[in-house]
């Protein structure tokens, strides 16, 4: 069976491995931020390309150090591994 194109709350949670509950995705539903979402009658449901788009636009990609003068290492970039 193909992967679906779609998923539930419970399923993005258990994507997230519980660290996007259910609750906090209604709270940013209801806050208009967070993931695109769909809704048929009362059903909400996440579009997969969504997510991993989402994913994409999140990741945070560490590179190679940099030496400074004085020869200590610094991490370059605004989130710095």
């Amino acid at each position: 069976m193909a992967d679906p194109r779609y998923l539930t709350e419970a399923e993005v949670s258990a994507r997230y491995r519980g660290l996007i509950t259910p609750g906090t995705l209604r709270n940013w539903r209801a806050q208009g931020i967070g993931f695109s979402f769909v809704k048929v009658g009362k059903a909400v449901l996440y579009p997969l390309d969504e997510l991993d788009a989402w994913d994409k636009a999140h990741t945070v990609v560490c590179g190679a150090p940099r030496r400074r003068a004085d020869n200590i290492t610094e991490k370059s970039g605004e989130d710095a591994c």
